[in-house]
């Protein structure tokens, strides 16, 4: 294995300190009105994520921010042009600006960014193709996703792993389709704008 994969694994391993645990993008809020309430329905959630929510948004900007010459000021704006809701803005400044301040500390030198520009520019200069960072990262979404749900439902860790594992052909298979700036995941998307009010709550979107 290079050390190339290894720094690719570290930044996007589940101890990479940017707060994704705080997160939901919304699923709190389905999860709250019984809509997503086991593993099946958390399975069609995370999928739908994946193939028609923010994962999306999220693949095209990685490569985007990871070709030479990126313009990463003006695909920051994009991103956050993008977001569906306030508190997703917030979650893509905030872990965007803890992934630069640790991606620093290991002497890649990238700005605060939104959390996918921030991702492609920190990788940019690895020598992996698109389709090896694109597949890590949204393995890490689907880890973050199913995180909140082991600790918000009655589902085991067990489960959650199961879970993990029955994704991976999905994950690899979207990892290698050219990503395209679309997102067409409502349930998501009004989610995570009814999670603005939501009270009490778990997590930070």
């Amino acid at each position: 294995m290079s050390e190339a994969r290894l720094l690719l694994t570290q930044l996007l391993s589940p101890a990479f300190p940017i707060g994704s645990y705080a997160y939901s993008q919304g699923l709190e809020v389905a999860m709250a009105s019984g809509r997503v309430h086991d593993v099946e329905t958390l399975q069609d959630w995370i999928e739908g994520v994946i193939l028609f929510g923010s994962a999306r948004i999220d693949m095209a900007l990685i490569a985007q921010a990871r070709a030479p010459g990126a313009d990463l000021a003006a695909l920051a704006a994009l991103a956050l042009a993008y977001a569906p809701a306030r508190e997703r803005a917030e979650e893509l400044r905030d872990q965007g600006a803890a992934f630069a301040a640790c991606a620093r500390a290991l002497g890649l030198d990238i700005p605060d960014l939104p959390y996918p520009v921030a991702l492609g520019a920190a990788t940019s200069s690895l020598p992996l193709p698109d389709t090896e960072v694109l597949a890590l990262y949204l393995h890490s979404l689907a880890a973050q996703l199913t995180s909140a749900a082991v600790r918000f439902l009655p589902l085991s860790a067990t489960l959650g792993q199961r879970l993990m594992a029955r994704l991976a052909p999905l994950i690899v298979t979207q990892a290698q389709s050219a990503p395209e700036l679309t997102s067409a995941h409502l349930a998501a998307d009004l989610a995570a704008m009814a999670h603005e009010t939501l009270q009490p709550r778990i997590f930070r979107s």
